[in-house]
């Protein structure tokens, strides 16, 4: 064996260690990144007597919560069947939406100042967390499960319009040259070159979106926009811990089962 042979292995091992060396940018951003995060811990008085004291407290708090009480299962049920009421619905008028924003937001499909426009709704519509949208609904339209329809139906929006339009800005061009060159209409183009091309993300985004607005009809109750979620709050407000504890499982048990049924409606439509 030639010395170039011998020294190609131990070139190539030392290429492989360059290659994940620090550079000196990655170290002094570590380096920034560590300082701040123990500047935080000292700015907002994290001690290990706050620590010791509140895990003195979260075990009392926990065995407050046994034995669960479930005599108050017309209270449970009427919340958690309002939550999914809440997250199905939003979740269409979401996905409805969505859709044809994305459409306008694709900047592959539409003039630049309609894409523009249409991206400045969805970057609005994703700006605030869901909670925060329900209590402008429920300001808006008053208690109840119509503010937190609302509220996820803009969430949705902003999560899934944003999907949307990334996902169409990645198809081929070739099969959308085609159909216009058979003279189609827009609309034509769009049904036939387009969508064949992104409806299983489409799909997947939606029942994505679906396990999402799931968890967050839970939420948006606290602030008074229907759900179980102001059933949770009430509990806490009485101290009923022991039925805060049957809430939050059988929260736990929906949220589970959900994901469940989107993986296998993803794993039914191969998407």
């Amino acid at each position: 064996m030639t010395s170039a042979h011998r020294a190609a292995p131990a070139e190539k091992l030392q290429t492989q260690v360059q290659a994940f060396a620090w550079t000196t940018t990655a170290k002094l951003i570590a380096l920034a990144v560590a300082g701040y995060s123990l500047w935080v811990l000292v700015h907002i008085d994290i001690t290990a007597e706050r620590l010791a004291t509140g895990l003195a407290q979260g075990i009392k708090f926990v065995s407050r919560m046994f034995p669960p009480d479930v005599s108050k299962m017309d209270i449970l049920w009427a919340g958690i069947s309002e939550s999914l009421e809440i997250a199905v619905l939003a979740t269409v008028v979401g996905v409805s939406i969505s859709l044809p924003l994305g459409l306008l937001a694709a900047r592959n499909l539409m003039p630049g100042p309609v894409s523009v426009a249409a991206r400045g709704v969805i970057a609005l519509a994703r700006s605030l967390h869901p909670v925060i949208k329900a209590i402008l609904f429920v300001k808006a339209v008053g208690f109840g499960p119509l503010a937190g329809i609302l509220a996820l139906s803009v969430a949705s929006v902003g999560f899934i319009g944003k999907l949307f339009a990334d996902a169409i800005e990645e198809i081929s061009p070739k099969q959308v040259e085609a159909v216009r060159a058979t003279g189609a209409s827009f609309m034509n183009v769009v049904i036939f070159g387009v969508l064949p091309q992104v409806l299983a993300r489409f799909v997947g985004f939606a029942t994505y979106q679906l396990d999402s607005n799931l968890r967050n009809s839970t939420m948006v109750g606290i602030v008074g926009a229907g759900g179980i979620g102001g059933a949770l709050f009430a509990a806490f407000q009485r101290f009923d811990y022991d039925f805060v504890f049957t809430i939050l499982a059988t929260i736990v048990v929906i949220i589970v089962v959900g994901e469940l049924v989107v993986n296998a409606v993803r794993k039914a439509l191969d998407v």
